[in-house]
């Protein structure tokens, strides 16, 4: 009969823990606002890339397939109508959407929120290269780009943060694409 309790008491208590880890460890949806900015530490070493500003009548390659649940982003996307195989890994949060182009090895940064925070776009590479973010100062509504020059048979990862230029430092909610072949060739 002892056994019996102590199994029972067992699992209740895994459970438990179960269900705290759960609750405390999920992330903010890329839709709500966090209440409080949870600050994000990236690497000492990380070297910030303020975006440039598009020409004027720049297409902004984000994909055109989305639909009017994609939200600002999406909103932002369908006015310039660029082809949707133009830019890669396209990945949003709260306030902020990135993505990559290939053909040129260009970031995208979109802020998408008014809340006096930027949009950062972090690159990460499978091959070692030193992580960089390209930030985007230009305001709400607006797309910066980043030029860079990735080995063309290496992949690259995005995450997407906010960042608040007069502390220095980056704040969830954040997301992250999956691996992106920098030649465009999946």
């Amino acid at each position: 009969m002892r056994e019996n309790w102590r199994s029972k008491l067992s699992a209740l208590a895994g459970a438990s823990a179960l269900a705290l880890s759960a609750v405390t460890a999920t992330p903010a949806l890329a839709d709500d606002a966090p209440e409080t900015p949870v600050e994000v530490q990236l690497p000492m070493d990380v070297r910030i890339v303020e975006g440039l500003a598009t020409e004027p009548g720049t297409e902004i390659p984000f994909p055109s397939d989305e639909d009017e649940k994609t939200g600002p982003a999406g909103a932002m996307a369908a006015k310039a109508a660029p082809p949707s195989n133009t830019c890669l890994g396209a990945t949003a949060a709260y306030g902020t959407s990135g993505c990559f182009q290939h053909n040129g090895d260009i970031v995208w940064a979109g802020d998408t929120k008014k809340d006096g925070m930027s949009a950062a776009v972090g690159v990460y590479t499978d091959y070692g290269r030193a992580e960089e973010v390209c930030v985007n100062k230009l305001g709400v509504n607006t797309w910066a780009t980043c030029n860079k020059d990735y080995r063309e048979t290496g992949n690259v990862r995005l995450r997407v943060l906010r960042y608040d230029g007069d502390t220095g430092k980056f704040y969830q909610p954040e997301a992250w694409s999956g691996w992106i072949p920098v030649d465009g060739k999946f």
